[in-house]
């Protein structure tokens, strides 16, 4: 791997570089390495702008931090920024680098939260840094915020800043965050993906019980069997294509572009190249088997064994869903919700919706913007318990063969070093104009 010398890189990736060092694993439910250090590095980078940042800490270590920025629109409502420095975990034989090392090299950022998300507090940051530092304000006052626990679902970060904080928010009627705003290759051309809505996160554990018995015994009341039968059934379901508003228009738009028939979702999806199976996630619900708990020794059969199941439906569909998970998994399976949250879908419109299409054309003439429903969740949830309206807006523009989309909790995250500065000077663009 070629290097890059330090005193050469933009101060964007620098402070992406610097976020990635910090080690800041949430296994989930509860267990979490915490946000502390990295929060109290966003906070003092903050106070070098003059700023006076305020710190959240209900849980030891899991640290949320906010500033505002006076905006120079007297009354206009405030935008919130928001991201999370929260990461998953990221197993380092896998990987080609150190994960936490955020390693610079053939003209990428290496690292775990590279792209999810510590690539767009880093635009963040670099933006009111680069507004502020002219002597000049934003369009209108700004609200940073930086949340724990988002990839727990927000439990022990963004929902309890909401719950305890609301303050915070006052004033505020839109927010920006990840997963939106950067460009995927379309046959022979390119499109920027907005993201205006989120599907449904059921978060469920499949649990069998039987009899427990020697391993040698002749025993079909076997828990494992049992549970494997219902994994089995409900991670192999075919669930229907269902397009929604966005999604009807993420394919009109994208097969516009393409030229292929946008009766068949899924073959414009594949038009896209590597965001194919990110996109054709959006177009219907997904029941992933995560994980598989059963036994205590080799010649014990247990009497309970248990399935984490990740699964995503259209926003609305969460019940109907439900429902027919248990006629798949059959009624002999307890099905346990261990965390649910909402679906999100705004129309694509509006005028922050305007300002963000044409902040992306003046960085990239030409280039289509369409916008999509994102398969994934973000704490943009938690704020609309306030009302406040949320969009996906990082933007990036990426080569046509880097499988971007693969690298959320992939393997050798990295997000290009030119994508970075790029998405950088369209925030800043936006955020002076709207």
């Amino acid at each position: 791997m070629a290097h890059t010398p330090d005193e050469a890189l933009p101060e964007v990736v620098r402070i992406a570089r610097d976020l990635i060092r910090f080690d800041t694993t949430n296994y989930g439910e509860g267990r979490s390495n915490g946000e502390r250090e990295a929060a109290e590095y966003v906070g003092a980078f903050l106070v070098s702008l003059g700023l006076e940042p305020e710190y959240y800490e209900p849980i030891p270590g899991r640290t949320n931090v906010m500033a505002r920025v006076a905006g120079r629109t007297p009354g206009a409502p405030a935008l919130i920024l928001h991201g999370h420095l929260d990461v998953v975990p990221a197993v380092a034989e896998d990987w080609s680098v150190d994960p936490f090392a955020g390693v610079i090299a053939d003209g990428m950022l290496w690292g775990r939260g590279a792209v999810d998300m510590k690539d767009m507090d880093a635009m963040i940051l670099a933006s009111v840094a680069e507004i502020l530092r002219a002597g000049e304000r934003p369009a209108r006052d700004l609200i940073l915020v930086f949340f724990a626990d988002e990839e727990n679902g927000g439990v022990e970060g963004s929902q309890l800043v909401v719950r305890d904080r609301p303050e915070w928010f006052a004033g505020a009627a839109e927010a920006i965050s990840e997963v939106g705003g950067y460009s995927i290759a379309v046959g022979d051309g390119r499109a920027y993906l907005l993201q205006v809505g989120e599907k449904a996160l059921v978060w469920m554990r499949l649990r069998a019980r039987g009899i427990a018995g020697h391993g040698s015994r002749f025993h079909p009341d076997n828990a494992v069997t049992r549970l494997s039968e219902a994994v089995a059934a409900l991670g192999r379901a075919v669930w229907p294509v269902e397009l929604t508003e966005t999604t009807r228009q993420t394919v009109d738009g994208l097969a516009e572009i393409c030229g292929a028939d946008p009766g068949d979702p899924d073959a414009v999806a594949e038009a896209t190249g590597p965001a194919a199976g990110f996109l054709r996630s959006t177009f219907r619900t997904t029941t992933n088997p995560t994980g598989l708990t059963a036994g205590y020794k080799h010649n014990v059969i247990p009497d309970t064994a248990v399935a984490t199941i990740d699964v995503r439906t259209l926003p609305g569909q969460e019940d109907g869903v439900l429902a027919e998970i248990q006629r798949i998994v059959g009624d002999d399976i307890a099905v346990e919700i261990s965390h649910r949250d909402i679906g999100l879908e705004v129309p694509f419109a509006g005028e922050l919706v305007t300002a963000m299409v044409e902040a992306l054309e003046r960085h990239d003439p030409g280039v289509p913007v369409v916008p999509y429903l994102m398969g994934g969740g973000t704490d943009n949830k938690a704020l609309a318990e306030l009302g406040i309206v949320g969009y996906g807006f990082a933007p990036l523009r990426l080569p046509a063969d880097l499988d971007f989309t693969g690298m959320f909790h992939g393997v050798d995250e990295r997000v290009p070093v030119d994508a970075l500065v790029f998405g950088q000077q369209v925030l800043t663009d936006l955020l002076r104009s709207y």
